[in-house]
């Protein structure tokens, strides 16, 4: 089990914020809506940007030697987004039931999680 967690918490983050690629970066209206909430009229700029550094956390994490990297930009990313929906969207956007919240909860803590089995790969801690 020790080697199959981080596989399965790089597969979890991966597949939840790759699948959201598809709605920034084709200006779905959903998502549109959502980052008009978040970021008024520079909308696009954030929602396409945070959509680039959900595609290089995702390749990072499965780079053996960046996997530290990429969870610690997971975890920030997701605490934007979790911390958004907390003070601007609301946990419950476009009667999603939360989803959308539920997810970045998930892959803030598999980000954790794997930030944690790698620490000693973090090359300024020095453990």
């Amino acid at each position: 089990m020790k080697k199959h967690l981080p596989l399965m918490l790089k597969i979890i983050s991966g597949i939840i914020m790759l699948q959201t690629l598809f709605f920034k970066f084709t200006a779905n209206e959903a998502s549109v809506d959502l980052f008009t909430k978040v970021a008024g009229e520079n909308e696009a700029l954030m929602r396409i940007g945070t959509g680039i550094i959900e595609l290089i956390a995702t390749i990072l994490l499965f780079l053996p030697k960046r996997t530290w990297l990429g969870a610690l930009i997971t975890i920030g990313i997701m605490s934007g987004a979790i911390f958004s929906h907390i003070t601007k969207i609301g946990i419950i956007h476009n009667n999603d039931g939360g989803a959308l919240f539920i997810m970045a909860i998930i892959t803030l803590i598999s980000g954790g999680i794997l930030l944690l089995l790698h620490k000693k790969e973090i090359p300024f801690l020095n453990l």
